[in-house]
């Protein structure tokens, strides 16, 4: 198979962009992340890919908990400083407020919407794990702009590997 052309196509997958929220204990983490979707109704579980080398990874596994916050279309360049670990200062990742939800994972006060979600199983898939988790909270801070995707940025996450990933 020819990784150009894996990538190119892979590259074309309709992909929400979120910020992914984790904390274990008093060390959070916010992270951009383009593998994100419901995977059931009843209960109402969400998936999310990370790479295990990621440090929230580490923290999803220890925590036990993740949130997935939306951010306006209009708005992605949040998505590039969050591709590196965080900072964390004075309830602020990135400079970007925060606050802790009910599991303990940091939900972005500038959300469009975000979700909190209880890790109810993890599998691991080679580079990345997909947690599955149940979400236990919701809420939604502005009903009017469509959500971040994938393809409203130049970023491109998937595919095979290349250098850096």
């Amino acid at each position: 198979m020819d990784s150009e052309l894996l990538n190119k196509v892979t590259w074309k997958i309709p992909n929400a962009l979120a910020l992914i929220g984790s904390a274990s204990g008093e060390e959070w983490n916010g992270m951009t992340a383009s593998w994100v979707t419901q995977l059931s109704m009843e209960p109402v579980l969400i998936g999310v890919g990370v790479d295990n080398k990621a440090i929230t990874h580490r923290l999803i596994s220890d925590g036990g908990s993740f949130s997935v916050n939306l951010w306006p279309s209009d708005d992605t360049r949040v998505f590039v400083k969050f591709s590196k670990p965080a900072e964390q200062e004075n309830g602020s990742l990135n400079g970007r407020p925060v606050h802790r939800g009910m599991t303990g994972a940091p939900i972005f006060d500038e959300s469009l919407a975000w979700l909190e979600c209880e890790v109810r199983q993890s599998i691991d898939l080679g580079t990345h794990t997909l947690f599955i988790g149940e979400v236990v909270d919701a809420g939604v801070n502005d009903d009017e702009p469509r959500a971040a995707a994938m393809s409203d940025t130049r970023m491109k996450y998937g595919g095979v590997k290349r250098g850096g990933h």
